[in-house]
């Protein structure tokens, strides 16, 4: 493996949760140990991104975002990571592409809040993504119905775990997916960095 990409065996099933985490806070610590008890991951690996595509205003510095994170998200089944910054990816699907070609035999599992679902066939190949990549959707207040009736739903809807049957989802073939309504603690990075808490 090459260094500074975290380690994993064939076999394992890996939660990706990616996002600008600009800054992490205790919402996103608290919907990543959800994941690991809902959907039958051995660990999850955030993925500090070099910056999101759909948002126009770019993050603050990697390195400041990766020691947030690190300082946020202290888990013995967590990794944080700046793999998409090594990878020399932007996108998801080409994430997802060249993550899948170094881990052969690791399951991952792609981790989305219900807010990200609503809007998930803006992103680039989306449909790519669903049909090689189980998805684990976490609710969030507020999200839930606009989630559900979202384009990408409809498209895979019978690729859709019942809840009550997450466990699966791990080691399920794409395309699957599976949402979850899990009880939400009430940050969000845009209000922290609104109130001037953050770089």
């Amino acid at each position: 493996m090459r260094q500074g990409f975290p380690k994993a065996r064939a076999g394992e099933v890996i939660g990706l949760f990616g996002g600008s985490f600009d800054p992490a806070h205790q919402g996103h610590a608290h919907i990543t140990r959800e994941a690991l008890k809902r959907f039958g991951l051995d660990r999850v690996w955030w993925l500090v991104s070099p910056g999101n595509p759909l948002k126009p205003q770019g993050p603050a510095p990697l390195d400041t975002r990766m020691a947030r994170a690190k300082a946020i998200m202290q888990h013995p089944r967590v990794i944080i990571t700046d793999v998409e910054t090594r990878l020399g990816t932007r996108y998801t699907a080409a994430t997802l592409d060249q993550l899948s070609a170094l881990y052969p035999g690791v399951h991952f599992v792609w981790l989305m809040g219900a807010d990200n679902l609503a809007q998930f066939h803006k992103w680039q190949r989306w449909r790519d993504i669903a049909s090689t990549t189980p998805l684990g959707v976490l609710a969030r207040p507020g999200d839930r119905i606009p989630a559900r009736m979202s384009p990408a739903a409809a498209v895979f809807g019978r690729a859709r775990i019942p809840g009550r049957a997450s466990q699966l989802l791990g080691r399920a073939a794409a395309p699957a997916w599976c949402f979850v309504n899990v009880p939400m603690v009430e940050q969000s990075s845009s209000a922290i960095r609104s109130k001037g808490g953050w770089v």
